[in-house]
């Protein structure tokens, strides 16, 4: 129950963050919509085909569905409430890729997979949705540009399983895994701190 709260309030998150996209982008209502369904789940989506559990989560749960919907109507209808939309976009892309590291990771364990790819399922997970959100929205994806983002998500999974060898109950594991993701994504805006730039001039 615990983990699929988490699910949820990823999938809310990044639900979110697509709306305020779409919005920045002046997109009509059906361009939002698409916008914040494929942010939610793409990564979530890319996850379950690679470890072979199809039909993926959200067309078997309509859950998913219905949070999505509810997520955007609600981001639509309190926009001007939701100030300063750069802001707010990073702070619920930031909370989602959070929640989503440790739901990719749980993932890969049920599967029974190694942790390196336990953590690369993480990562891909709280990844990959922003990615084809930034594509359609004709922008280069944050993941590959110099800000510190997926390695954000590859530090939380370390957590996770450095936390998994502690006498902790497995729900703070996933607290303390995704707050370190959420901590340090924080941090390095906050800092202007980045990786070095393979381009010279």
């Amino acid at each position: 129950m615990f983990f699929q709260i988490i699910d949820i309030l990823g999938t809310i998150a990044f639900a979110i963050s697509g709306v305020l996209v779409a919005l920045d982008k002046k997109m009509d209502p059906f361009g939002v919509l698409i916008i914040a369904f494929v942010t939610a789940v793409g990564g979530g989506t890319l996850r379950d085909v690679l470890i072979g559990q199809t039909p993926v989560s959200w067309m078997t749960n309509m859950t998913y569905v219905y949070v999505i919907f509810a997520a955007t109507v609600f981001a639509v209808v309190f926009r001007n409430k939701i100030n300063y939309l750069r802001k707010s976009l990073f702070l619920f892309d930031t909370i989602g890729i959070g929640l989503y590291t440790v739901v990719g990771i749980e993932k890969g364990l049920v599967a029974e997979l190694h942790p390196i790819i336990c953590i690369a399922l993480g990562t891909m997970t709280a990844c990959f949705g922003g990615v084809i959100r930034d594509i359609l929205c004709n922008e280069i994806p944050v993941i590959f540009r110099k800000e510190i983002y997926a390695t954000a998500c590859i530090l939380g999974g370390l957590t996770y399983f450095g936390l998994r060898e502690l006498p902790i109950l497995n729900n703070w594991v996933f607290v303390i895994a995704g707050a370190v993701v959420i901590i340090v994504r924080l941090i390095v805006v906050r800092f202007k701190i980045s990786l070095p730039s393979l381009y010279k001039e």
